[in-house]
């Protein structure tokens, strides 16, 4: 590759790195393909290393390169859209669902949850984790906390954990008529057990949307998905749904 100089310009100059860079992405490389180094790529485009990491850790942000532990920086795939109108009337697992079922267990919900679900403090209640894959890596991570009053019939079901376990559950909630859905989205920080499933480190940006499945007027479900902010970007559907708060929401724990 030539070397490709930057003349003076008006903008921060990882800034203009920056849009060079991007299309360089659009052109040069494709889908997954590993980037030369830092050295290199500073050699390219003669600056300095310094200037050439603020442009790249820009890209990151903007979801357009994704740095892989033991691989380097790789060319990110499109952004994943995540639909938040409250249209969507399924529940989870139902046909086409692009989540995949890892694991079942009982255990009390997070406070919040169980204020929703008008459950216990110490009451148990199914927890299904999910992940949801694209181009070979995970983007989203998911709990769906159900009660057992919610799902009566489990009790039929022998296995007591697992993937089979939480493909159960969700079995069982796709008999219930399905009022409704509500949807709360917002920006946080990655705990320790998401940074492991979406191959982040903690504290990384995602976007965490709390879905509440309404059943004969009350909570009969409640869904946490953590989504990678680098990867996926929200879609509003043909409602346009979208409620804005001014008060802070409570934080998750799981």
């Amino acid at each position: 590759m030539g070397t490709t100089q930057l003349g003076t310009v008006p903008e921060p100059k990882y800034w203009h790195l920056r849009t060079v860079l991007a299309e360089a992405l659009d052109t040069e490389f494709a889908v997954g393909e590993i980037l030369p180094n830092e050295r290199e790529l500073a050699a390219r485009f003669g600056v300095a290393r310094a200037t050439l990491r603020q442009a790249l850790e820009q890209l990151e942000l903007e979801g357009r390169l994704q740095r892989r532990r033991g691989v380097g920086t790789t060319v990110a795939p499109p952004r994943l859209g995540v639909d938040v109108s409250t249209a969507a009337h399924a529940w989870p697992g139902a046909d086409q669902d692009a989540w995949q079922p890892r694991d079942c267990h009982p255990a009390p919900a997070p406070a919040p949850v169980a204020r929703l679900l008008e459950t216990g403090a110490d009451e148990a209640v199914h927890t299904v984790r999910r992940v949801r894959v694209s181009h070979g890596q995970s983007v989203a991570a998911e709990l769906i906390y159900v009660p057992s009053a919610s799902v009566p019939e489990l009790s039929a079901i022998d296995v007591p954990s697992g993937p089979s376990r939480a493909r159960g559950v969700l079995r069982e909630l796709q008999r219930l008529a399905l009022d409704g859905q509500d949807r709360a989205v917002e920006l946080g920080s990655a705990r320790a057990d998401d940074a492991k499933e979406l191959d982040r480190l903690p504290g990384a940006p995602v976007l965490v949307v709390t879905t509440r499945y309404v059943v004969a007027g009350r909570i009969a479900a409640v869904s946490v998905a953590t989504y990678r902010a680098d990867t996926c970007r929200l879609t509003f559907g043909e409602s346009g749904d979208l409620e804005i708060s001014e008060q802070p929401q409570e934080r998750r724990a799981s």
